[in-house]
C-alpha cells in the first residue's frame, strides 16, 4: 500500500489565480493554472531583443485582460533565456524566456516565463508546475482561492491605463461588430486615443446634394466630420459600401481603402487583367461564357488538374479542384449553366496546398505567414481549415505582394501568393484582409499598424 502523503505547508490553489507584477506595473493578470505544462508563459506582443552593455534585454507588450487590446502595458527586463518550444499544432518555435518575481496572494517569488502570443488562448497567463513545486497543490475545483478581484476592482486598477479621447474621429465600417478583425482595429484606435465609431453598412443611408451631402444612420441621425473611415467590407455590401465609402470622402474624411480600389480588387477578373498587364506573373488563367469553349478554355490552362473558381468567390469559397479534363468539364458547364462568371487557372501542384498571405500596409509589408491546408484539402485560407505559421518571405516575393498592392491602389491589403517551379505567383489580393490568423500566427500588431498608418496620412501628432 502506498501512503500519499501532502506537506501541510504547501498552499492551495485552483483552477485560475490572478497574479501580480510589480516590476511590471502589471496590477492584476488573470492565469490558468496548469500543472501539465512545465514552464509559465505570459501574452506578449512585439517582442524585440536589445542589447544594454554586453546583456541581451528584451521589450514587449502585454495585453492584461482577455478580448481588450485597447489596454496595453510596456515592458521590458533582462532577457533570461531562449528555448525552443512545441505548439499544440506540432510547430516548434524559438521562445524568449525571463524571470521575474510575481505575487500571488501575500507571496512573492520569482518565475520563469517564456514570452508567447496567447491571443487565441482564453487567459493571458499560463501558470505552469515549476512555479509551483514546493509551494502549491492545486484543487481544480475551485478558483481564485489565493486572491479575488471583482470586476469594479480591476476597471480600477487599469482605469490609469486608458487614455483621455484626445485623437481622431475614426468610423469603422462594416457588417459584424463583434468579428475579430473589426474587434481589434477599435481596440487598437481607443489604444492610441482615438474615438472610434462602429457603422453598420446596411444602416447608414445617404442623401446626394452638392451644397449639403449627407450620412443618415439609423433613426435618422446625421453623421459626419470623421477623420477617416476604415472599410471592412463584405462581398455581398460591395456595391452599396463603395457608393458609401464615396459619399463620406466626397464630405472630406480620408478613407483608408478608397471605393475605386476595392471594387477593382473585387473585380476578379480586371483585377487579374491588370496583374497580367503590369507584368505581374500569375497562374495561367482563361475566363469564357459559351460551353462550346469548354474543352480549348481546359486545354489552353495546361489541362487538368485545373481550379475553377467562381469572380465572387471569397475565403475559398465558391473554388474547385477539378482532377480530370472530364470532372473539369462537368463544373465548368454546370456553373455555366446558372449563368455565372468563372475564371478557369492552372493548379500549381508543386505548393502542396501551401500558400503566403503578406500583409501590405502603405506600401510595405509589414507582416507574412503560411498558410498550409488541411489534409484533404487544397484550398489554404485559415477559413477551410488550413494553419498558419509565421514565414520569412524572399525579396522577389516582398517586391511581388508591394507591386500588386500599387497596382490596385490599396493601401492596406492582403496579398496572396504561391511558390511555384516558375518562381512566386500572385493569386489575389484582398482589400479586407482578416487579422485573426496573421496577428495569431506573427504575434505583431496589425491592427495597431492599420491606426499608425491613418495617423501618418493625416500628419496626426499626439
Amino acid at each position: 500500500m502506498v501512503e500519499t502523503i501532502i506537506n501541510n505547508e504547501l498552499k492551495v490553489i485552483g483552477s485560475e489565480e490572478w497574479c501580480v507584477f510589480d516590476e511590471f506595473g502589471i496590477p492584476a493578470i488573470k492565469a490558468r493554472v496548469d500543472s501539465g505544462a512545465k514552464t509559465s508563459s505570459i501574452q506578449a506582443n512585439n517582442i524585440k531583443l536589445f542589447h544594454k552593455g554586453t546583456e541581451e534585454w528584451v521589450r514587449f507588450e502585454v495585453n492584461p485582460i482577455q478580448d481588450n487590446r485597447s489596454i496595453m502595458i510596456r515592458c521590458e527586463t533582462k532577457l533570461h533565456d531562449k528555448r525552443v518550444v512545441k505548439s499544440s499544432s506540432g510547430i516548434a518555435e524559438e521562445r524568449f524566456v525571463i524571470k521575474t518575481p510575481v505575487t500571488l496572494g501575500e507571496t512573492t517569488f520569482d518565475i520563469e516565463l517564456t514570452l508567447a502570443n496567447r491571443d487565441a488562448m482564453e487567459y493571458r497567463m499560463l501558470l505552469g508546475r515549476e512555479a509551483m513545486i514546493d509551494r502549491y497543490i492545486v484543487n481544480p475545483s475551485i478558483s481564485f482561492v489565493q486572491q479575488i478581484f471583482t470586476n469594479d476592482e480591476i476597471q480600477l486598477k487599469y482605469k490609469p491605463f486608458l487614455k483621455e479621447k484626445s485623437g481622431l474621429k475614426i468610423a469603422l465600417l462594416a457588417s459584424n461588430p463583434n468579428l475579430y478583425s473589426n474587434k481589434r482595429i477599435v481596440e487598437a484606435g481607443i489604444a492610441r486615443g482615438h474615438e472610434m465609431v462602429f457603422l453598420n453598412v446596411e444602416q447608414a443611408y445617404m442623401k446626394l446634394d452638392a451644397a449639403e451631402p449627407e450620412i443618415r444612420y439609423r433613426g435618422g441621425n446625421i453623421i459626419d466630420e470623421f477623420d477617416a473611415i476604415i472599410p471592412r467590407i463584405k462581398p455581398s455590401m460591395t456595391f452599396y459600401a463603395c457608393a458609401l465609402i464615396r459619399q463620406f470622402d466626397s464630405m472630406g474624411a480620408y478613407c483608408l481603402n478608397t471605393a475605386e480600389a476595392i471594387a477593382q480588387s473585387r473585380d476578379k477578373l480586371l483585377a487579374t487583367q491588370l496583374f497580367a498587364k503590369n507584368d505581374i506573373h500569375i497562374p495561367i488563367t482563361g475566363f469564357a461564357k459559351s460551353p462550346l469553349d469548354t474543352k480549348d478554355l481546359i486545354k489552353m490552362v495546361n489541362g487538368a488538374p485545373l481550379i475553377i473558381k467562381l469572380l465572387e468567390s471569397t475565403q475559398g469559397k465558391g473554388v474547385v479542384l477539378a482532377e480530370t479534363n472530364k470532372a473539369a468539364e462537368s463544373v465548368i458547364n454546370a456553373f455555366k449553366s446558372v449563368q455565372t462568371n468563372i475564371l478557369v487557372q492552372e493548379f500549381i501542384k508543386e505548393a502542396n496546398g501551401q500558400d503566403i498571405r503578406c500583409f501590405v500596409v502603405n506600401g510595405k509589408v509589414v507582416a507574412s505567414m503560411q498558410r498550409q491546408a488541411a489534409k484533404g484539402e487544397f484550398r489554404a485560407n485559415i477559413h477551410q481549415g488550413g494553419s498558419a505559421s509565421k514565414i520569412k518571405i524572399t525579396t522577389e516575393e516582398r517586391k511581388l505582394a508591394i507591386k500588386a498592392a500599387r497596382i490596385l491602389n490599396l493601401p492596406v491589403a492582403g496579398v496572396d501568393i504561391i511558390r511555384s517551379n516558375k518562381g512566386p505567383l500572385l493569386l489575389e489580393v484582398n482589400s479586407s484582409p482578416g487579422l485573426e490568423g496573421i496577428e495569431n500566427a506573427t504575434g505583431l500588431d496589425i491592427a495597431n499598424i492599420m491606426v499608425e498608418a491613418i495617423e501618418k496620412k493625416l500628419k496626426f501628432k499626439r
